[in-house]
């Protein structure tokens, strides 16, 4: 008896009819690459992947990560043969110590003697007449669910105990790239975070105020950027300085207009650097309404300077789910370290909720836009995770 894990694909990659074979190959790879370095056997079985290794907890925890996979599993593999199979489960039964349990089965070699109702029956019946101690079969809220495949070479089974949840989704890098704005709160990682699970290769530009914003505070979208990658192939960071604009704008624009301004030179500088680097769109972890630059108002001025779409993934999401996202995926805790970022630092007192693009415009002459944001881009660090 052999111990495998079974990756699950996500169920929308068996609905992409003649491209489904694109998207499993895509798959196969990313998992390949996420487990360099472990020793690995890759067992295909009548459209299921199997994967043996000796470092089975590892491996799991990486494949977990992995986009386009619902469910990673630990499984037993057998004969094709029934009283192993009865063996095995009562085994599993009382391992597990559960007072009810319910067994399902799929028997995918149509050769074998028994239906999948008539294997769960033998096989409940033997768990039952052979426990040593009280249990009960429950087929509607079982403490204890045990699978049972019947495939062509071999038979599996696993219970609810052995699962762990995945990323689901789509395989990553299937549906072009972005350039998020990764800025060091919580939500724009958990924006990067849901168009990678989407299937878009992330990048992430990051505008920095040095002397007023620290280096911890670069040290800290680093940090983000780095459990991001864990659920990518990888990310590459652009690190723009970004304090020669702020104070030009503070020096020259109106106050209550500061904050929008500076948010169409950020997109202005995403825009260019996705068309240095071949990326397709502009991501950011903007929520309508949460804060005064994000009204609808302030979104459509922000978006009149763009040169390619703009995806906003929280657009419609409140804070606490947003927050519970970030929890889940592991960039919470970093996210709350109070280190300043530059769309904190210069905020006005009454900045302005409804701005209207031609008087925006109006005030950018006073500034020499083109000349700034190719300084900026000149000047940027890049690092990859």
């Amino acid at each position: 008896m052999k111990e495998l894990i079974l990756v699950k694909y996500a169920p929308e990659i068996f609905l992409k009819g003649l491209n489904r074979g694109k998207f499993e190959k895509k798959l196969r790879d990313n998992i390949g690459k996420k487990l360099e370095g472990i020793k690995v056997e890759f067992i295909h079985d009548s459209g299921r992947y199997f994967i043996k290794t000796d470092e089975v907890e590892e491996s799991i925890k990486r494949i977990s990560k992995v986009f386009g996979i619902s469910e990673v599993c630990l499984v037993k593999e057998l004969e094709i043969d029934l009283n192993s199979i009865e063996e095995a489960v009562l085994e599993k039964v009382k391992e597990a110590k559960e007072k009810t349990f319910k067994i399902v089965t799929n028997r995918a070699n149509k050769k074998f003697e028994l239906n999948s109702m008539e294997v769960s029956r033998k096989v409940g019946g033997y768990v039952l007449d052979n426990y040593d101690g009280e249990i009960n079969v429950d087929v509607n809220n079982p403490e204890l669910l045990i699978n049972i495949e019947i495939r062509n070479n071999y038979s599996y089974i696993w219970s609810n105990k052995d699962i762990t949840k995945a990323a689901a989704g789509l395989p990553y890098g299937m549906n072009g790239s972005t350039m998020l704005m990764l800025s060091g709160g919580i939500d724009s990682p958990v924006a990067g975070y849901l168009m990678a699970k989407r299937g878009v290769e992330v990048n992430c530009v990051y505008y920095h105020s040095h002397p007023y914003t620290s280096e911890r505070a670069k040290e800290k979208v680093k940090d983000l950027a780095k459990i991001l990658a864990e659920y990518t192939e990888k990310i590459n960071l652009y690190i723009v300085p970004f304090t020669e604009i702020q104070m030009d704008i503070i020096d020259k624009c109106r106050e209550d207009e500061l904050t929008i301004i500076m948010r169409r030179f950020m997109m202005r500088i995403a825009c260019k650097l996705a068309d240095k680097f071949g990326i397709d769109s502009v991501s950011t972890g903007e929520s309508i309404g949460q804060v005064a630059s994000q009204t609808m108002d302030g979104l459509i001025v922000s978006d009149a300077c763009s040169d390619r779409p703009v995806f906003r993934p929280l657009i419609a999401t409140d804070k606490i789910d947003i927050m519970e996202i970030a929890r889940k995926i592991g960039t919470y805790e970093t996210s709350i370290l109070p280190y300043e970022d530059c769309c904190t630092i210069f905020v006005p007192k009454h900045p302005k909720t409804n701005p209207k693009l031609d008087k925006i415009k109006k005030e950018e002459e006073k500034l020499n836009v083109d000349e700034l944001v190719e300084k900026s881009i000149e000047n940027i660090e890049i690092v990859t995770f």
